[in-house]
């Protein structure tokens, strides 16, 4: 059984139009999520270690305006694209369109307000919530207006986050949910003792702005090979890896697939990640630098956290030998992702 309850968060700054912010609890024996109507956002995700005792697992504020201010997307959906574009800008049919440059010289996860800034319209299900929102024609540069709606279910250990979204307009789209995980609790040190494996044969390696150079590498005898479990640590020691942010190219197909594990030995927590998505984007929280107070008043540094982000190859909409990232008039988007928490 899961229960779904609604509460109110908190309001929007008037210069933000000032509206309501909810929050969503649902629950079930064995995991506990919360979610805002403002980016979709996981601001609470608590589930079992193996003496049966509840700790939050990902990163973000206690509060609304830890959210409104900047930070690096905590456990928000981001679009219209996650990742890179090149430059900010593509072509379609002829057309040239500029995004807004917010990540060096390129643009990132839908550029100067993406969907992580903006309120959605909830409605809520028996065992979870769904938002609702309508990016009209230009946003961010984007043609098209896109209708979007993000699904949140919890059944057992198993979060659903299902993406479905139609257009007026060809336009590229690849949605992620951006949640920071530290099985240890969130607030714990680093996540060097966490184990590791992603179940591709492939990755993309990137120029010094983090953009794929295009080239579709294989893992064998790199650091890269994640197909084995790691312990992170060691692994980034033995590699000399600053960390990673880095697709992983997955198994083509439309379905559901398990991609990723990780497993924490002192909790023994363990979170699977399955999906329909053509890429997985992990990333070691390289950036995070102790600069940000979070949930309780903790600190987040430097490889506190990973990011494990489904989704389209990043920059896509400029390689045409990556999967397809443009929805046309008449058809569906629509990708799931699964996290399923257990203990071992």
């Amino acid at each position: 059984m899961t229960t779904v309850r609604r509460e109110a968060f908190g309001r929007m700054p008037p210069e933000e139009g000032g509206g309501e912010v909810e929050k969503f609890v649902l629950q079930s024996d064995s995991v506990r999520v919360e979610i805002l109507s403002f980016g979709c956002i996981i601001t609470t995700l608590e589930t079992k270690d193996r003496d049966g005792q509840f700790s939050d697992v990902v990163l973000g504020f206690d509060t609304l305006e830890g959210y409104t201010r900047k930070h690096p997307f905590f456990g928000a959906v981001v679009g219209r694209v996650a990742n890179r574009i090149a430059n900010g800008r593509f072509t379609l049919d002829g057309k040239e369109y500029q995004l807004f440059i917010n990540n060096g010289p390129n643009s990132l996860h839908g550029g100067a307000k993406g969907f992580d800034k903006v309120l959605w319209s909830p409605q809520v299900l028996p065992n979870g919530v769904r938002f609702f929102r309508l990016s009209p024609d230009g946003e961010e540069g984007y043609p098209g207006d896109l209708k979007v709606w993000v699904t949140y279910s919890l059944s057992g250990r198993e979060l659903a986050i299902n993406y479905q979204a139609q257009t007026s307009k060809t336009t590229p789209i690849s949605l992620t949910n951006h949640a920071y995980f530290n099985l240890a609790g969130q607030g714990s040190r680093d996540v060097y003792d966490h184990e590791i494996s992603i179940e591709a044969d492939s990755y993309l390696p990137v120029d010094d702005t983090k953009i794929p150079t295009g080239e579709v590498a294989a893992v064998q005898g790199t650091g890269f090979d994640l197909r084995q479990p790691v312990e992170l640590g060691k692994h980034l020691q033995k590699f000399h890896l600053d960390g990673f942010d880095h697709n992983f190219c997955l198994h083509q197909g439309q379905d559901r697939r398990l991609v990723a594990r990780v497993f924490h030995p002192p909790s023994g927590r363990t979170m699977e990640v399955h999906t329909t998505q053509p890429g997985i984007q992990f990333y070691t929280g390289n950036n995070l630098d102790g600069s940000l107070k979070g949930k309780g008043a903790v600190t987040y540094p430097k490889h506190s956290a990973f990011c494990l982000e489904t989704q389209n190859w990043p920059d896509a909409v400029n390689k045409p030998h990556f999967p397809n990232v443009l929805l046309q008039p008449g058809e569906e988007y629509n990708h799931t992702t699964w996290l399923v928490f257990s203990t071992a």
